[in-house]
């Protein structure tokens, strides 16, 4: 697994957009957005089926891969009102209890607010906006904060990496200046494109590979 040094301290990048902090045994990610397929299908729009075991399953990789033991959302842990069904609800408890020894904790976004709080039998503690953990205040809105480097999720970072006559999108990692943006991690989210700065960090997902990309100097 891929690290990056970040405000002097270490951050273990994974594949399925997940970062892992092993000063601190935490794991973080970002825009999980659980219920989102429920909710569009509540609308009569046909999307995918098994969101949520999908996104699951990648979060129980990721914790068996790094060993953490404290799992952080950096906002948008659920996706809307709507989209609160008790199928979903029911495979979220079902993995909590499969990891009870686990501390997890949200730091609420702007989906969290209008889907209202999880389930307490959940067993999720609420968090502040800027959260200290180390070095790193933890956030859901990319915003900087004085004597702190922010690590935050809501914009869904990608590239968009071309070759010869293709072009695609890729989710990535977004190291700036002061804030830091994990990829959305949830099975059923959309991506924009960034505009990276001289001196910024990307760190691109190809499926399992991750690789860094250059950033072009101003002129």
């Amino acid at each position: 697994m891929p690290s990056v040094s970040i405000a002097g301290a270490e951050l273990v990048l994974l594949a399925s957009g997940a970062a892992y902090a092993p000063q601190h045994g935490t794991l973080l990610v970002a825009d999980a957005h659980f219920g989102k397929a429920a909710s569009f299908r509540r609308l009569g729009v046909p999307v995918p089926e098994s969101t949520t075991g999908g996104t699951l399953e990648a979060l129980s990789e990721a914790l068996a891969r790094t060993g953490a033991r404290r799992l952080v959302f950096l906002g948008d842990l659920l996706h809307a009102r709507g989209g609160r069904s008790p199928a979903m609800f029911e495979s979220l408890a079902r993995w909590r209890r499969a990891h009870a020894r686990l501390a997890v904790a949200l730091v609420g976004g702007n989906h969290d607010r209008h889907a209202g709080p999880p389930p307490d039998e959940l067993g999720i503690e609420p968090l502040d906006e800027g959260t200290r953990l180390g070095p790193f205040a933890l956030g859901h809105e990319p915003r900087e904060r004085a004597g702190a480097y922010v690590l935050a999720g809501h914009w869904h970072p990608c590239v968009r990496v071309s070759q010869g006559f293709e072009s695609l999108r890729l989710p990535c990692f977004w190291f700036g200046r002061a804030v830091g943006v994990l990829p959305a991690f949830g099975s059923f989210t959309g991506m924009h494109p960034i505009e990276a700065r001289p001196g910024d960090r990307v760190i691109a997902i190809a499926g399992a590979t991750l690789r860094e990309l250059p950033i072009a100097d101003e002129r």
